[in-house]
């Protein structure tokens, strides 16, 4: 069995892969989600995050501070 891999061309992500794609510690996503800061959606126990959606609100994150 091979190790798992963070496929970052998926359009859902884990936790494990914004993390990986944003380049920031887990426990930082877990603190955006409970802020309801970042969009993404619980299946079952885990929470999922659709790469357009986080893509987006990278726009969005970015614009907000060139203001």
């Amino acid at each position: 069995m091979q190790p798992s891999k963070t496929d970052l061309t998926s359009p859902v992500f884990t936790v494990k892969e914004v993390s990986d794609y944003l380049k920031v510690h887990q426990s930082t996503i877990y603190r955006l989600l409970k802020r309801g800061s970042i969009p993404g959606w619980k299946l079952g126990s885990d929470w999922r995050f659709n790469k357009n959606e986080i893509d987006r609100w990278i726009a969005e994150q970015t614009a907000r501070a060139t203001e």
